[in-house]
């Protein structure tokens, strides 16, 4: 589904992703895990299309389509999504709005007729009783005054209601105590399926604990330096990253 070759990303001219090659099959959940520093980021802001980050030489593309060439509101309406470390607060942007605006706005673009109000608010109420979040929260503007934890709630809720086919989760256990992690975790397994694949980035094995991956990644120095099962996370627990100094 997700195809990367030989991809290099700068950032303000500087080089980060140096050479990335990768590939998620449908149906599959990849980790990437890394020491700070390692350009973990900065490949999900380059797949995206987050502006500053540029892509000088490689591919990467979604079913078979090219991403680069593409605006970040085209990449979203292919399909791709990507849920942020550190969601950031709009002031003044009701969250139901914004929602059904950005739904029907990637139905447009597939050539899908508009979600109406009525079944808009009952697929938000269905959603957003599994994943815990208030009625209170969607009153708000989007993210405004939410802690850690309800703003990863909130973006997983997103995900859920815009139904993506290849999902990027940017250490979405940052902030999120135990009960979070495993209401956060449930939200995110209920969205796999076999004509969907997720890309998830983490530091941690306790993530890894709630959201199986059938791969692990180790991204260091701009590149994938080793890749294994479940149990590479394991091993990454215990001893670090140090034996990937010099491989980075």
């Amino acid at each position: 589904m997700l195809k990367i070759h030989n991809l290099h990303v700068d950032v303000g001219g500087t080089p980060i992703i140096k050479g990335l090659t990768l590939e998620v099959p449908a149906g599959e959940v990849h980790a990437i895990m890394g020491p700070n520093g390692a350009g973990k980021s900065t490949l999900s802001y380059a797949l995206t299309g987050r502006d500053g980050y540029e892509v000088t030489q490689g591919t990467a593309t979604l079913n078979g389509e090219d991403l680069v060439s593409l605006a970040p509101e085209e990449r979203a309406a292919k399909g791709l999504f990507l849920s942020f470390q550190y969601p950031l607060e709009i002031p003044g942007v009701p969250t139901l709005t914004f929602l059904r605006t950005a739904l029907n706005a990637q139905r447009k673009a597939r050539g899908e007729g508009e979600v109406s109000v009525p079944d808009f608010m009952k697929l938000s109420r269905d959603v957003a009783k599994k994943l815990g979040v208030t009625q209170d929260m969607l009153k708000r503007p989007l993210n405004v005054g939410f802690s850690g934890g309800e703003k990863k709630r909130m973006e997983i809720y997103q995900m859920a209601l815009l139904d993506p086919r290849f999902m990027i989760l940017d250490e979405t256990d940052s902030g999120l105590d135990i009960d979070a992690l495993k209401v956060v975790s449930e939200g995110v397994n209920a969205l796999r399926g076999p004509d969907k694949a997720m890309l998830v980035i983490t530091h941690y094995q306790r993530l890894l604990d709630h959201i199986k991956p059938d791969r692990v990644h180790v991204l260091a120095g701009g590149r994938i330096v080793d890749s294994g099962g479940p149990d590479l996370a394991l091993a990454l627990e215990k001893g670090g990253y140090d034996r990937y100094k010099d491989a980075a």
